[in-house]
Order: C-alpha cells, then sequence, then structure tokens
C-alpha cells in the first residue's frame, strides 16, 4: 500500500524551499511509516554498537595486558640462556641451553655501572604437596634480590635472606594461586610444611597478588633459594658454577635501560669468549620490547574485532539503500505532483538524500547510546579502567553520514530522474 503523502509545504510550488523545511518534510515521510523506519535503522543501530563494544574490548585488553607486564618490576631487562639444538639441529626455544650461570650474574652486578640490581632464576614445575593436598606448579629458584627486581613483594611473612641462600635452606614463599590450591589462608600458610620432590621446606612467606600475563598465571608459583633449587630440585650444576635460565635485571633509571643493555652484552660476550662471526649464546630482551611487541598485538586485535564489527554498518547501509528505492516506488505520483507544481530536480534530489540521511544518523546515535551503555558494562565486569572509545564514537557518527549520503544518492538520483508525466499517471 502507498505510503501517506505528507504536506507539500507553504513553498513547494516555488521550487521546495530552504534546507530547514526539506529537513522538516523528509522527517515527516519517515514519521509516516514508523515501523518501516526503525527497522531500517536496525542495522546501523546494532553496527554502531558494535563498533564501539568492540573497540572498548580491545582497548580493555590491551590496557590490563600492558598494566601486568609493568607489574613484572620497573626499567626490567630479561637476559635468557641459549638455544639448544634438537635432533635434526631443530631449534628447542630460547632458554633451552645452559649458556648462562649464577657468576655471569654476579659479575653484571659488580660491573655494569647502568644496572642496579641482579636476580638470577631457575625454574621447574613439580608437585607441591601439604598433607593431604597438592597441587602442580612452577618452583622458582632465585636471590633476595628477586623482591625488588621483580617487585615480588610478600604479602604475610617475609623473604628469605642472604644466610637462607648461602645454607641452601629449605625455606619457600607460595604464590596466591598455590595458597588457594593448597586449601589454606595467606596468614595459616605461615610456618607449614610443604614437600616438594620428596623434601620438606618450611613456608615463611605469603606472595602479594599479581595476577595473570599472556598465558602464566604470576601467582602460580613457589619462590625458594637458588642454592636450594640447585642442589635439591633440579640439580643443575656446570664447571663454571650453578647454571641459571635466566637473568633479570633493574636498570638504573628508565633512561639508563638501552646503556644497561649494552653494557650487559659486552661484558657477557667477553666472558663467553665470544667473537665474530660467532653468535651470541644468549638473548636480551627488556621490558619496552616486551610493551610494545603486546601493543602491537593488541592494536591488530582491536583492528579485526572493529573491522568485523563495521561489516554489520555496511549491511545497514544497503538496507538503507533498499528501503529508499521502495519509497521512491511507492510516493512516484507524489514526486510528479511536486515537479508539476515547480519542484526542481535538485529539490527532489535534495529531499531523498536527507531522508536517507536522517534515517542513517538516527540509527548512528541510537547506537551510540546503546554502544557507550554496553561499554560502561563491560568495563564494570571486567575491572577495566579504559572507559569509552570516544575516536570509535566520532569515526561511527561521520561514517554513518557517509553511508546516509553514498547509499542514498542512487535512490534520490532515480527520484530526480523520473518523468513527471509518468509520475502523475502512477496509481
Amino acid at each position: 500500500m502507498p505510503a501517506p503523502v505528507p504536506p507539500l509545504g507553504r513553498r513547494r510550488e516555488r521550487g521546495g524551499g530552504d534546507l530547514a523545511e526539506t529537513v522538516a518534510l523528509a522527517w515527516s515521510s519517515l514519521l509516516a511509516n514508523r515501523m518501516r523506519s526503525a527497522l531500517t535503522m536496525l542495522g546501523v543501530i546494532i553496527g554502531i554498537a558494535a563498533v564501539i563494544s568492540m573497540v572498548t574490548i580491545g582497548r580493555g585488553a590491551q590496557q590490563q595486558t600492558e598494566s601486568q607486564l609493568k607489574s613484572l618490576g620497573s626499567n626490567l631487562i630479561f637476559v635468557q640462556s641459549g638455544v639448544a639444538a634438537g635432533g635434526g639441529a631443530v631449534s628447542q626455544g630460547a632458554g633451552s641451553a645452559t649458556t648462562l650461570v649464577w657468576e655471569d650474574a654476579k659479575a653484571i652486578a659488580a660491573s655494569c655501572s647502568a644496572v642496579a640490581a641482579v636476580a638470577p632464576t631457575l625454574s621447574q614445575r613439580s608437585q607441591v604437596v601439604l598433607e593431604e593436598l597438592n597441587t602442580n606448579t612452577t618452583i622458582v629458584g632465585s636471590t633476595p634480590a628477586y623482591e625488588t627486581v621483580r617487585d615480588f613483594l610478600p604479602l604475610t611473612g617475609r623473604f628469605f635472606n642472604g644466610v637462607e641462600l648461602n645454607k641452601a635452606a629449605r625455606v619457600a614463599l607460595l604464590g596466591q594461586t598455590v595458597v588457594d590450591s593448597l586449601g589454606v589462608t595467606a596468614q595459616s600458610a605461615l610456618d607449614r610444611t610443604i614437600r616438594i620432590r620428596g623434601e620438606s621446606f618450611t613456608v615463611i612467606g605469603t606472595l602479594e597478588y599479581k595476577g595473570s600475563t599472556g598465558f602464566r598465571d604470576q601467582d602460580d608459583q613457589v619462590l625458594i633459594p637458588l642454592t636450594t633449587m640447585a642442589s635439591r630440585i633440579v640439580g643443575v650444576n656446570t664447571s663454571a658454577g650453578v647454571s641459571v635460565e635466566s637473568i633479570a635485571v633493574a636498570a638504573t633509571s628508565a633512561g639508563s635501560m638501552d646503556a644497561a643493555q649494552y653494557q650487559i652484552t659486552n661484558l657477557l660476550r667477553l666472558r663467553h669468549r665470544i667473537v665474530p662471526p660467532r653468535d651470541d649464546d644468549f638473548r636480551i630482551r627488556n621490558q619496552a620490547d616486551l610493551v610494545n611487541a603486546s601493543n602491537a598485538v593488541a592494536n591488530v586485535f582491536t583492528a579485526l574485532l572493529g573491522g568485523a564489527a563495521a561489516i554489520s554498518l555496511l549491511v545497514g547501509g544497503i538496507g538503507i539503500m533498499n528501503i529508499m528505492l521502495v519509497s521512491v516506488t511507492e510516493r512516484t505520483r507524489e514526486i510528479g505532483i511536486r515537479r508539476a507544481i515547480g519542484a526542481r530536480c535538485s529539490d527532489i534530489l535534495r529531499q531523498f538524500l536527507i531522508e536517507s540521511t536522517v534515517l542513517s544518523l538516527a540509527g548512528g546515535l541510537l547506537g551510540v547510546l546503546l554502544g557507550v551503555g554496553a561499554s560502561l558494562a563491560i568495563n564494570a565486569a571486567f575491572g577495566w579502567s579504559a572507559g569509552v572509545a570516544m575516536d570509535a564514537v566520532g569515526g561511527s557518527l561521520l561514517f554513518c553520514l557517509v553511508i546516509g549520503v553514498f547509499f542514498g544518492a542512487y535512490p534520490a538520483n532515480k527520484a530526480a530522474q523520473l518523468d513527471p508525466m509518468t509520475s502523475l499517471r502512477s496509481d
């Protein structure tokens, strides 16, 4: 059934009137078919809301990952042992060869002026038993400097000291995940005896909550002295001393990280007698590299989410073009009357362009409200502080304007090119 013909307006006989009157006329045409207009806007509403929500999720995840990386410690540099080759010279990954020793860490602390503190580490997964409960976790052996270098502070109890390190004492600190898995609390875990590889350890402290970084739970670990780890758990020793997997280094300041990395590289090359063209048997990465790599991945992830959501906007634009073509067909007689009383082709073209633009922008505004609400709910649910992606809001509204003009151009041009006499004879 043809749509109701809206009032032609007082100035229509002189060619159409000003922009405000044309906008009002376009709005009245849309209101004449409320349900159809609402269904047409639905695609744009969902598209806009999806874009804003997806960008918010991507940026929230990026901020959370960056925050977790920074919680590893300040001005941090990681020195990893080299790569061991498997059968057929297949690389087993960084840290698979025992090319770093405790003496390397001591030399870095003593010789590198841009270094504030050094904490060598040696780790292995093992079962931890407390009475009838047990859990599989990562056992990390290190030195007292680990507390400051990696910013792992005790929640209850204390960190092990230099005396306990020298004596290879059987003492341990538990991460919060381990505490929960063993069915105790941070306070009640103190002075309890746990067993690791048949050895008894006294719990002297529990660690503050750190959260997860990527796929690794930083709270799922037990800290023990490096000497105890090497002699009782792993047993990795070489003629050069205690082998370690990695060395965590804290630079004196953020501005001295490049200097520290340069000093560490040259020192280890001298100690390991590495001369060109021989490759280094260690790898160095700083915290900035980790943050940049994480941000690069997060930006791609956010772009993919936003791009996928933007597809629904294009679908919404196609829906607008479709409904405008239907509107042109239904209002052929109205267009003929307007042309007969003096309306120009440009007046008809402008009216239909404004109708499609108003339809798109109205859907965009409703989509923004829905997207902002969804973003606030997402931030509240995950505890993120990313806020609402305002650039996504502005970009989405601009995209709506483009969609309204682009997908409305063909129907508007078709309406403007209708022959007045043919239109007047239309039913």
